[in-house]
């Protein structure tokens, strides 16, 4: 959304996918990254443990982290993050990242460019998705009655990209959706 307000003339249209946009004060997951990004100390620990599990053999880690974390991740997501993302910096700007979304996102949506700019955006919320939970969803159909959201009830998470299912589905959504929004491309 800030992009969007700073490149207005550039933007045609805007689809925010399972959007992050405000905390959820219910999530435990956000309050335990959130509490790790504020923490030097733990932001390091992470960070390092982490990047231990990247000095292991890809996979080694692959298999670990289908065993522990991703199971529903395709085999390329899962050895994409195990080959790449296992690595002390790349984790502590992933937790300074977080930190600083989770500072700009405690504050409150601007409703009112919402409001001027219904008609050029669009939001897909998930059932099940922390990030983005339906609370929002039902605050901005009340905000913004006349913005375009969707509610995707496939299963498909918030890391929908991460599985060949989810990505095919969302990509075949913003396909429609943007031929619908802007009938000249």
């Amino acid at each position: 959304m800030e992009v969007f307000k700073r490149l207005q003339q550039q933007v045609t249209f805007v689809v925010g996918l399972y959007p992050f946009l405000t905390l959820n004060k219910k999530s435990l997951i956000q309050s335990q990254i959130g509490m790790v990004a504020r923490s030097s100390i733990l932001s390091a620990s992470i960070s390092y443990v982490v990047s231990l599990l990247g000095l292991l053999p890809t996979w080694l880690s692959s298999a670990i982290a289908r065993q522990l974390i991703v199971k529903s991740w395709s085999s390329t997501a899962i050895d994409a993050a195990c080959s790449h993302l296992l690595q002390y910096h790349t984790v502590r700007n992933a937790l300074f990242l977080a930190m600083t979304e989770f500072t700009e996102l405690s504050k409150e949506p601007d409703w009112s460019f919402m409001k001027k700019k219904q008609d050029q955006i669009a939001f897909l919320f998930g059932t099940d998705d922390h990030w983005g939970p339906l609370s929002v969803f039902e605050v901005i159909s009340r905000r913004v009655p006349g913005i375009a959201l969707s509610l995707e009830e496939e299963g498909h998470t918030h890391a929908f990209s991460c599985t060949k299912a989810g990505s095919i589905w969302v990509a075949r959504y913003v396909a429609a959706l943007t031929r619908s929004q802007i009938p000249n491309l």
